[in-house]
């Protein structure tokens, strides 16, 4: 898991968060889901960035992905408190983030949910576990398109 996060890292050069986007590329992977996959089609998306701005519904993301954008929201929410996103792409990616930080997350597959308050479990462990322990198979052609 630490190779596959370090080499990531590295193809992911200058993006800011790189770092983060490659541990949670690689927590998705661990835990069953397409991260690298993921990862690939929001690199090619014409925006990477977004300057968070929240109004009276929360946060609107305009379809900028969450692979770029979920360490920012985090550091949002932990600084202004829970919050509503909309217009979410890639949802997912909020995932490992609000089970390291222990926050509560809506459906992150629906275009719009909720992110904050206090998450009370985390079902994630075991499956890190094994990955870290058997490593992990990543499928080639998803990873090569990084």
């Amino acid at each position: 898991m630490q190779t596959a996060e370090a080499e990531l890292t590295k193809k992911l050069g200058d993006l800011p968060d790189a770092a983060e986007i490659a541990w949670a590329t690689v927590w998705l992977e661990a835990c069953g889901y397409s991260g690298v996959k993921i990862l690939g089609e929001a690199l090619k998306d014409q925006r990477h960035t977004l300057e968070l701005t929240r109004d009276a519904l929360g946060l609107d993301l305009q379809h900028v992905s969450c692979a770029f954008l979920a360490p920012a929201i985090m550091r949002h929410v932990a600084a202004n408190g829970r919050a509503f996103l909309r217009n979410v792409r890639h949802g997912l990616y909020m995932l490992p983030f609000a089970v390291r930080g222990n926050v509560g997350l809506g459906c992150p597959v629906d275009p719009s949910f909720a992110v904050g308050g206090e998450r009370h479990k985390n079902p994630y462990g075991e499956k890190l576990g094994l990955a870290a322990a058997q490593g992990l198979e990543i499928d080639n052609a998803q990873w090569g398109e990084i």
